[in-house]
């Protein structure tokens, strides 16, 4: 069976610091671009940041960028937030797309694999 497992979520005050990470099990996704997304209460689920298969390539969305960074070690990816703002909440998933898929993926369709995700609070 696979699996995208998330970790490092929590509560945190608007200015702090979190990073997730996100590994995988049952298969190896070391040839897939692989990101993060988020979801708000009564919201959609939305595109945070992208990493290409190779790490050579990454994006952001224009909310999180010069606060977030998207890195990854051959499968697993974490994602470094920093400024974090109360609009930073939400859940938020890892997700990696298809085998041998190229660039970097920034909608919900490009991405078949998707985690549990994990809850990201930040107090004003």
């Amino acid at each position: 069976q696979v699996q995208l497992v998330e970790s490092g979520g929590g509560l945190v005050q608007a200015g702090g610091s979190l990073t997730l990470s996100c590994a995988a099990s049952g298969r190896t996704f070391s040839r897939n671009g692989m990101g993060w997304f988020r979801q708000a209460p009564g919201k959609e689920r939305e595109f945070v940041a992208g990493v290409s298969w190779s790490g050579g390539s990454t994006s952001y969305a224009d909310s999180v960028k010069g606060r977030f960074t998207i890195s990854r070690d051959n499968a697993k990816i974490t994602l470094q937030m920093n400024s974090l703002k109360p609009e930073d909440t939400g859940v938020y998933y890892c997700a990696a797309g298809s085998l041998g898929s190229r660039g970097v993926g920034t909608t919900t369709t490009w991405y078949p694999y998707w985690g549990q995700g994990t809850q990201v609070t930040v107090s004003s």
